[in-house]
Order: structure tokens, then sequence, then C-alpha cells
């Protein structure tokens, strides 16, 4: 386990955008304590490598050393970091709307019926909406699409693929060559616009993060703990949600278990007040609540790796949902003359797969090609036992601003 410590000069965001810079190396925050009182950001955070090993790689220590020594030299970093590509590599498609069995699939035979080859893309879904960012480029020229019909014509088909009879939403698409957000904040973004976070009369609760939210009158904060099973880059997702939503965390304690996560902020809104309503309270929870479920990885793991061709995303697509298979989430990645595609599926009704139709995909695409990495189980129902604070005074107390090193190394 290796030992972070950044002190930073504050400003809003700059959290995120830290714990951003952390999930970007893959790394994995399993303790976390954080305080931005009197002008300064003060993070203390434990991460491992993904296989949860001590960070061993002295060229990834220094470049954290070397990232994080000004504020400056931090948001260079940012500008770079994972997620940011500069626009003459490929167009940005943004696409929200509401989730139906197929939809990847249609979306997918558009972009190849236009000549317009997916160099990645991301897509989540929850709640029975659905939001995708992809990046596409020309099939020929191999560069960004530049001409304004055909981009009228893609938007064109791509907005009648969304539109769905008696959908009250109306679906959101945009394409751009501009500069983009880093990829899973703007996925966050996307699917809060889009209220993902009201809940739908046939929405599961059993596997619901616990989130309470809570008036600290003493020190004129709102208290705000949240319990869900652990999973990589949670923080992430919570914070984004906070940060989006436009409130401060003041201080903070985040606690990992080998099951279980337990996060702890003291939070008010930028115009420096606490939550002061109960219709706010509510909103902040079910806000928090989507943010945490929209990640969680549902249904079977499959993983596509592949000589890369034209065409390839729409036949896998098609032929997942010939099958009856629906796509919950799923990334999608080229690596010079590879792609390595990974999704999670469940039947149509969300039940898990049945092993002889993942037998005969395999067997229609090829076993390595398409291999299983998991079937990923319904989270346990967590403990209901009142959770016990972390509040920050217990880590913090007898120690200065001075007396933190910038990295070291525990055991």
């Amino acid at each position: 386990m290796m030992f972070v410590s950044m002190p930073l000069l504050y400003r809003h965001g700059i959290l995120l955008e830290v714990i951003q810079f952390l999930v970007d190396l893959n790394l994995v925050i399993t303790k976390a304590y954080i305080s931005s009182d009197g002008g300064y950001l003060m993070d203390v955070f434990y991460v491992t490598d993904i296989n949860g090993q001590k960070i061993g790689d002295q060229a990834t220590i220094s470049y954290i050393k070397t990232t994080v020594e000004t504020n400056a030299s931090f948001l260079n970093s940012m500008r770079s970091s994972v997620g940011v590509v500069p626009s003459k590599e490929y167009t940005s498609i943004e696409l929200t709307g509401t989730d139906r069995p197929g939809l990847l699939s249609e979306v997918s035979a558009v972009l190849t019926d236009l000549s317009c080859s997916v160099v990645s893309a991301e897509i989540w879904t929850h709640n029975a909406r659905a939001a995708a960012l992809l990046h596409v480029k020309d099939q020929s020229s191999g560069c960004a699409i530049e001409d304004q019909k055909r981009l009228l014509k893609i938007k064109k088909l791509l907005c009648n693929v969304l539109r769905t009879n008696g959908d009250l939403r109306t679906p959101s698409m945009s394409i751009s060559s501009a500069r983009v957000l880093h990829g899973e904040r703007r996925l966050h973004q996307m699917l809060f616009a889009d209220r993902d976070f009201e809940r739908l009369d046939c929405a599961n609760y059993n596997s619901r993060p616990h989130v309470t939210i809570l008036d600290c009158s003493d020190r004129d904060y709102t208290a705000v703990t949240i319990r869900s099973k652990d999973r990589p880059k949670l923080l992430f997702d919570t914070v984004c949600c906070l940060t989006d939503m436009q409130y401060v965390v003041y201080h903070g304690t985040v606690v990992t278990g080998r099951m279980e996560a337990y996060q702890e902020y003291y939070i008010k809104h930028v115009d420096g007040f606490p939550i002061s309503s109960e219709a706010e309270r509510q909103r902040v929870m079910a806000c928090l609540e989507a943010a945490i479920e929209r990640r969680a990885s549902e249904g079977l793991e499959l993983e596509l790796y592949t000589d890369d061709r034209f065409g390839l995303l729409s036949d896998i697509t098609r032929i997942l949902r010939e099958y009856g298979l629906c796509i919950r989430r799923a990334e999608i990645s080229t690596m010079g003359r590879k792609v390595k595609d990974t999704f999670f599926v469940t039947d149509a009704s969300g039940n898990p797969v049945d092993p002889k139709i993942v037998d005969s995909i395999q067997h229609q695409i090829g076993r390595t090609i398409l291999q299983v990495k998991g079937n990923l189980n319904t989270p346990p129902k967590l403990p209901q036992e009142p959770a016990r604070s972390f509040f920050f005074t217990n880590f913090f107390k007898g120690r200065s601003f001075q007396s933190f090193k910038l990295i070291k190394s525990c055991s």
C-alpha cells in the first residue's frame, strides 16, 4: 500500500481532479482522509495497484510527486489525462435516451452504414436510461469527420434510432470535434441531466447503497454517510456527483473493507450554506445512489479481443441482440490493430444469461476471441446496524500541516 498526501491550494473541483488523476493511473484508493479548511486541500490517500499490491514502480511514484508539486503542474497534467484527446483524431458523439434491447446494435449499424469507424466508446445504462460517449473517425481517411452535411445526416439518423414511442423524455444528442471532458465524468453528467436518479416503480431496491444525510448544526455542515459494496472508482463516482451538484467537501473519510465501503463527508453548497430543506436532502440522496449504481457491474462480463476491422462492433452487437442479450454496460477500445471490447450482459428481463446461450455465442464468434470473465453476482444485502463515525478529528488530532511528507511507502 502507498500513502499519498496532497497539500494544494483549494478551489472548487480540485478534489475531484485529484481523485481522477489517481484512478486514471489505475490506482485503487483503499482509504482517504480529506480536509479543505483554511484555503488548502489536505488530502491523504492510501492506494494499491489493481491487484491490491503495494506500488513498487518508482516511475509511477516519481510521476505523482512531480505532478502534484504545484497547482499549475497538476492542471497541466489533467489536460493530458485519460479521456482528453486532441480533436483532430476523432469526432465525439454523445447520446442519451431510453434504454432498450438492441440499442447499441442499432447505433453501431447506422455508424457502419455511414462509413464511421468507432475508435472507442463507453456506454452506461441505469434506471431504464442509456448514455453513450463514442469517438468515431472517417473509415477511409482515418480522421475526424468535418463535413457539415455528413454530420447533419449522422445526427438525423441517430436521433431516429433514439426515439421511442410513448417516451415522455426527448432523447439528446450532440456531435462535436471540440475537446471533451473526462469521459466517465461526462457520462455521469449526461445521465444526471437525463434525470436517471428518478426511480421507477419497477426499480430494484435490494442492492441500493445506503445513504443518510443529517444536519451537523454545531459545525454548520451537512453530514453525508454512504455504505455500499466496495468496487473500483467508487470514490470518484460519489465525489463527481457532489462536485457537479455544486457541493464542497470540507472534510471526509473513506474506509474500505473486504466487501463494504464506508464514506463520510461534511459538505456545504458552494454558496456556503448546508442543505436546508427536505426536498434538497431527498434529491442529494437519490443522486448519490444513482452515481454509485451507474457503474455497478450488472450481468455477465464478456471480453472480446481480436484484430480490428471495419464494422466489427456492429457485427458483435448484432449477434448479442439476436441471442436475446441486453448490453447493460460496455467499454470499447482500439489499440493499434487490435480491439478490446468489454460487455456486461443480461437476458431481456435483466436475469442471468443462460450458459447454453453463451456457449452458442462463443461457438459462433470463437472461444479464444470472446471469453467469459466472470458472473458478477448481486451484491449482498448490507447489515443495518448504525454506522460508526470516522470523523476527521480522530485522524488529524495532534498532526500539523507541515508534518506530512508528500509520498511514503507503507507496509
